[in-house]
């Protein structure tokens, strides 16, 4: 089979859909809309031209009646990006969507307690429902009797008026704090059902754009909408994304599909980042119709296909022995020093937490719905206590480097609090009890056996940090659970969500993970995923899909590769709602088209031929593309 040709076009082909949305800009006649804006197309660049438009044609406007341009991107790294672009001018108001959130309701303390005041009792209600229901003496009941605790201790605290605080780009502790979740979930209440937040809103924010907007929270699109609905021709909703590029479970699922009639809907088509065969293979994968164009100056690029035995021993050499080819085929020498010159990435964090030795910390914490997002981005509280506090405190001490300790300790520790030490017996040696907690603390660190639980109950027992509040449960347990439970197959479903329990399964695991965890959520690590690198781009790619690595969550590479038949239950998803088929499709396009010159996907397999041929049958590679290890 051969593969579909590829439409090229000179670069300035997409410059009218700058034109196109200056347009829509206008305070006079705002204009919302959705912008397709495919890998590679230079979105970016988009809002840095439309940011600058608005400046120049209607800056003195906005600041003469106050009012500004909102731009809410998914990482700090796209916000700094766009911010550098526009030269940090104050006209524009450009945030992550946590922090934007923070910014809308961090004035509305009591607004803010009534709505805790009525979900809370719900969520008790809740549970003691399924108490009720439930079986005694199983993991499932004994959580949620925690997650009782927790949620009464947590109610009766706000019967005193309260003010609350949160940290967009750190940790949230204590009864006051609210969690990333509960400020996106509080922001889209308002904002869907208080007509003064809508008008607060709309007044200071006349247009808001939304940056990889397939990926923004759904209960937040979902209230955008209804904030556009009700103020249209006074406000603009701008979206940019590709849906073909939605990486998190958490955003609206076929958002294109649902865009209003009365938006305006640009495309940009271009594809400015890869070679020409890439977006050959990019466009391949898509099912959605929508196929991208090549720069008529632009390279041809390389695309190989390695397929190795599920069981290969030492894969990692095997790589490597992949990269020494790429670097025959491609006469690029830059192949031979992967490690330094090569981006390697994984479609799944799972199969990065068994190359890098951290399985056991996300296998537990990722069956938590709740907890998945947070773990992927390393945003997650329980888990800062242990790799922004005590591992770089272990660090530190290795190092011998004293101002880190007592930096660390100063800016973290309660017991350098400036009140505790003026109002207690410790003002006479301040220090006393640090060194005391710190030694304690110290003699884990060379136990490769610790557990995260260990180190919990050290750091509470001498209050070396504070505790997160999803931890604060297991803080004066003796054991973590029960020692035996029943068994109840009809609970398998809610263990499986407990956040309570995942806490609980994640402290039992080893302490020696949090380095290489840390690692990778923040790029230091040998390996990527398509979370991490999404908006980024490197000449040379490799791209490793291994099924054994993920341990069957959430993906199957071999149904999309054709190696292994589609159940009628996947059928059934892809025609009606979306498919775990359909996710990996995604992650695979997000991946692939990072690759700047060219790009290596290494792919175990159960069946070597059968692969080779279902993806030569479906138009993804030449027979010559493909090698066989």
């Amino acid at each position: 089979m051969t593969l579909n040709p590829l439409t090229l076009a000179p670069a300035d082909t997409d410059n009218s859909v700058d034109i196109e949305i200056a347009t829509y800009l206008n305070p006079s006649v705002p204009q919302s809309f959705f912008l397709y804006a495919g890998a590679g197309s230079g979105k970016t660049r988009s809002l840095k031209n439309a940011l600058l438009e608005i400046r120049d044609k209607h800056g003195e406007f906005l600041r003469r009646t106050s009012k500004k341009v909102a731009v809410i991107t998914y990482t700090k790294a796209a916000r700094n990006e766009i911010i550098s672009r526009v030269e940090e001018n104050a006209l524009f108001h450009i945030s992550t969507i946590h922090s934007f959130c923070w910014s809308q309701i961090s004035s509305f303390h009591s607004d803010i307690q009534k709505y805790l005041l009525t979900s809370l009792p719900l969520k008790i209600l809740d549970l003691e429902d399924k108490q009720i229901k439930g079986r005694a003496g199983t993991k499932a009941a004994y959580e949620r009797e925690k997650s009782l605790v927790n949620t009464y201790q947590r109610l009766e605290y706000l019967k005193t008026p309260r003010e609350f605080n949160y940290n967009p780009n750190g940790d949230n502790f204590g009864q006051s704090s609210l969690t990333h979740n509960e400020v996106i979930e509080i922001t889209a209440y308002f904002i869907s059902n208080k007509p003064s937040m809508q008008v607060l809103l709309v007044n200071k924010f006349p247009f808001l754009l939304i940056d990889e907007s397939q990926d923004t929270n759904k209960h937040l699109i979902d209230a955008f909408f209804k904030l556009e609905s009700a103020h249209t021709g006074n406000f603009s909703l701008g979206l940019v994304g590709d849906t073909m590029q939605r990486i998190y479970l958490d955003g609206k699922i076929k958002l294109g599909d649902i865009i209003p009639d009365h938006w305006k809907k640009p495309k940009k088509f271009m594809n400015h980042r890869c070679p020409h065969r890439v977006i050959q293979l990019g466009n391949a994968l898509r099912l959605d119709g929508e196929e991208q164009m090549g720069r008529d100056d632009g390279e041809e690029g390389f695309v190989r296909l390695f397929i190795l035995p599920s069981d290969t021993a030492n894969k990692q050499q095997k790589e490597f022995e992949a990269a020494k080819m790429m670097a025959k085929i491609t006469l690029d020498d830059k192949w031979l020093t992967p490690k330094e010159f090569v981006k390697s990435l994984t479609l799944e964090h799972h199969m990065a937490a068994v190359r890098m030795g951290f399985f056991a910390l996300f296998s537990t914490l990722d069956k938590s719905t709740s907890l998945s997002t947070g773990l992927r981005s390393g945003e997650l509280a329980g888990l800062r206590l242990f790799s922004q506090r005590v591992k770089p405190l272990f660090d530190a001490v290795k190092r011998e480097d004293d101002i880190a300790v007592m930096a660390l300790l100063r800016n973290y520790s309660p017991l350098l609090n400036k009140y505790i030490l003026k109002t207690s017996e410790a003002s006479i040696n301040p220090l006393k009890k640090v060194r005391k907690a710190v030694n304690d603390l110290l003699k884990f660190d060379n136990n490769s056996k610790v557990t995260f639980f260990d180190i919990l109950q050290c750091v509470a027992k001498h209050n070396l940090f504070e505790i997160p509040n999803s931890l604060q449960s297991f803080v004066n347990d003796s054991q973590l659970k029960p020692t035996t439970f029943v068994h109840d197959d009809e609970e398998d479903e809610e263990q499986k969500t407990s956040s309570l329990e995942a806490w609980g399964n994640f402290l039992q695991t080893e302490f020696n993970q949090i380095g290489p965890y840390s690692d990778y959520v923040t790029s230091v690590g040998s390996f990527d995923t398509h979370q991490g690198v999404k908006g980024l781009e490197f000449e040379r790619v490799m791209v490793v899909i291994d099924d054994s690595a993920a341990r069957g969550f959430t993906f199957n590479y071999e149904k999309l590769l054709g190696v292994q038949d589609l159940t009628p239950n996947d059928l059934e998803k892809m025609e009606n709602e979306e498919s775990n088929v359909d996710h990996t499709r995604r992650l695979l396009y997000v991946t692939c088209t990072r690759a700047e010159k060219s790009l290596a996907l290494i792919a175990y397999t159960s069946d070597q031929n059968k692969l080779e041929n279902a993806v030569i049958n479906k138009g993804w590679f030449l027979k010559n593309e493909i090698i066989k290890i």
